[in-house]
């Protein structure tokens, strides 16, 4: 196992400092799915939901939620976005949830889409709970990142 980098040697909490790397452009993808019933799903198909349309809600949601990341993550570090998007796929067992972002930066933007698509798929649970109580969110994970050292693929 790699040493944690989060430590410092005397074993503190530190937010790493990557301003000798150098800036490279970046991209992460993470998914999730948000399992609802056959019938929260055609009232999400016929635009009937009390709320509005959950899937466009969920998308703007999650954006801003990329942006906010270094708010909601305690050492994560501020980077310039330059995209971050939310794509919503309704399937068979519910809404299949895609976040990509972007930046040229230093560090990764892995924390971002991450914390994009969960948002998103928090928003389409409250979007759509006055319809169905057991909605489920489900594999939240890192599909993919490219950039500095350590390019991942699912």
């Amino acid at each position: 196992m790699n040493e944690l980098s989060h430590y410092d040697e005397s074993g503190r909490i530190r937010m790493v400092d990557v301003g000798d790397k150098p800036v490279t452009a970046r991209t992460a993808v993470a998914s999730c799915i948000v399992l609802l019933s056959p019938e929260t799903l055609t009232a999400i198909r016929e635009k009937a939901t009390p709320k509005g349309d959950p899937l466009e809600i969920a998308r703007i949601a999650g954006i801003m939620a990329a942006k906010k990341t270094p708010e909601l993550i305690p050492l994560c570090h501020q980077i310039n976005l330059s995209k971050a998007d939310i794509t919503a796929e309704i399937t068979d067992l519910g809404i299949r949830l895609e976040a990509v972002a972007k930046t040229a930066s230093q560090t990764g933007v892995e924390m971002e889409a991450l914390t994009a698509v969960t948002v998103a798929a928090l928003t389409i649970y409250d979007m759509c709970k006055a319809v169905q109580k057991d909605i489920v969110i489900t594999d939240v994970r890192l599909d993919s990142k490219t950039g500095g050292k350590s390019p991942y693929s699912r």
